[in-house]
């Protein structure tokens, strides 16, 4: 079997973190059959089109960068175009070196899955969507326009399966009316290299973990450290590292400094490879996530994986991941709250069965297990 993922989100050479879940999942399925992937992305820094490709794992990446300035109504007609005229291109990329993909595979709606749809009236292969974006959630709801939501529920009704990564989210799809007959819930995916045994460092004092993409209004990191100060207003045995960057990270790091946290208690490390985070979390002694919304967070099923107890709100589809045998959940907004369980985790991380967390983790967030998953509805899509 032969499948073509395209996507709305992908690594690509000016941000290498975007969409990553989206490359696991090709190279979870790849396990099982032939992956390709086509993936188009603007550019405002060239004047023609450019054709790059890669291959990691079992994985080959086609990826189309295209012109894109868009400072008048002109130029943001000729950006659509291009944009239509780079998956072309790549399309014939691909026939070029033999590729004709058997099936479909969209991630991120909604033009992306407006792509395939039209792929398929041309062609005939068959689509299915995997749906991550959590702007369908009652916190979020960036979900609007007229037209925008016509075109989703058709490419919706028209796909094969939709794979929404949480129960949360396939619930707040239908809510939206977005109709399909064979929803199925397919979790993200984390590294084999996750599941590693790795020897914890002895240490006098904790050692806590926070990772994301320093989005304040997502992630809410000032909440989380005006948690963390009050609870080193009563003990100091802790460190707390934060991994990661984003839009926020310089405000967010100056914000630390005005809470006035002793010498050495906290620590922001800046972006780090996907080896590098699973090193953080295998030395770390339980995770912390303090967001205002979420979808199904792929650090929360990595920090599982790592057998680690997490501390997290309770958001989009998070508790169904989190429960008493491998966490805490709290009220998102609630500081008196995840200080509490931030005390209370310092004192019993340790009660927590690591094996079992991670045993569990593997059943659910392996590439073997989910790309088993993901193949298995493939041949259900070919066979209606």
């Amino acid at each position: 079997m032969t499948v073509l993922f395209i996507s709305a989100w992908y690594p690509n050479r000016y941000d290498e973190m975007a969409g990553l879940f989206v490359r696991k999942h090709a190279q979870a399925v790849s396990q099982f059959c032939e992956v390709e992937v086509l993936y188009i992305h603007p550019s405002t820094d060239i004047s023609r089109f450019e054709i790059s490709t890669n291959k990691i794992a079992n994985v080959n990446e086609t990826i189309v960068y295209f012109p894109a300035k868009s400072n008048n109504i002109a130029q943001k007609l000729i950006k659509q175009l291009n944009y239509l005229t780079a998956y072309y291109k790549g399309w014939q990329h691909l026939k070029r070196n033999g590729f004709v993909p058997d099936i479909l595979h969209a991630n991120v709606l909604t033009r992306t899955g407006l792509m395939a749809f039209l792929i398929k009236l041309i062609t005939g292969i068959p689509y299915v969507l995997t749906e991550h974006w959590s702007r369908y959630l009652p916190l979020r709801n960036s979900y609007h326009g007229f037209i925008r939501k016509k075109t989703t529920k058709m490419v919706a009704a028209k796909a094969e399966a939709i794979f929404p990564v949480s129960e949360n989210l396939k619930n707040a799809m239908i809510l939206h009316d977005i109709k399909n007959q064979n929803y199925k819930v397919i979790n993200n995916t984390v590294d084999n290299f996750f599941f590693e045994e790795n020897i914890k460092d002895k240490s006098r004092i904790a050692q806590v973990l926070h990772v994301s993409c320093f989005d304040e209004q997502a992630k809410n990191l000032k909440g989380l450290l005006n948690a963390f100060k009050a609870v080193s207003e009563s003990r100091e045995d802790f460190k707390l590292t934060l991994v990661g960057t984003g839009i926020d990270f310089e405000s967010i790091h100056n914000y630390a400094l005005n809470l006035n946290f002793p010498e050495g208690m906290i620590e922001f490390t800046g972006e780090k490879m996907p080896a590098q985070v699973a090193e953080y979390m295998q030395q770390s002694d339980f995770f912390v996530l303090f967001s205002n919304y979420e979808n199904s967070p792929v650090v929360i099923s990595e920090s599982l994986a790592c057998g680690k107890p997490v501390i997290s709100s309770n958001v989009g589809g998070i508790s169904e991941h989190i429960n008493s045998s491998n966490g805490i959940l709290i009220a998102p907004l609630d500081e008196e709250a995840l200080a509490e369980s931030i005390s209370y985790m310092l004192d019993h991380y340790g009660d927590y069965k690591s094996d079992e967390i991670q045993s569990v983790a593997k059943s659910k967030f392996s590439m073997e297990a989910v790309g088993k998953e993901i193949y298995d509805q493939y041949l259900k899509a070919l066979k209606r």
